[in-house]
This record gives C-alpha cells, structure tokens and sequence, in this order.
C-alpha cells in the first residue's frame, strides 16, 4: 500500500501490487488493473520509489517469516 495526494488535496492509499501503470500527462495518472484511474500530486517518479519501498518491506517482512 501506498499514500498518494489527490489534486483535492486529500491523501488516499493504494493498493501498489494493483497498478498497472503510472503516466505523466502532465498530471501523474495512476491506472489500476481494474480500469481505475487516480491523479495524484506526486511525480512518476515519487510513485515509483513508493512502490519500491513497499515491495521492499514486503520482502523483508516474509524473509523474517522465514518466506
């Protein structure tokens, strides 16, 4: 999961195992598998890095499960 600013301002969080893709146009659009779109405030890149942090306490958290 991660937290993303909506243009309204409001923070919301998503689902990142569910995104299928995150354009820059000029505003981030965030389209999920299912069709859904999100725009968000932070930058292609910021949501990568998101993703990335979550994947790696993911891994963490099943490595110390001995996953």
């Amino acid at each position: 999961m991660i937290y993303i600013t909506k243009l309204n301002d409001k923070q919301i969080v998503i689902n990142a195992d569910l995104i299928l893709t995150v354009e820059a146009t000029p505003d981030t659009t965030i389209t999920m598998n299912n069709g859904q779109r999100f725009i968000a405030r932070e930058s292609v890149d910021e949501i990568v890095n998101g993703v990335i942090q979550y994947k790696r306490k993911v891994n963490e958290a099943n490595e110390r499960l001995g996953g």
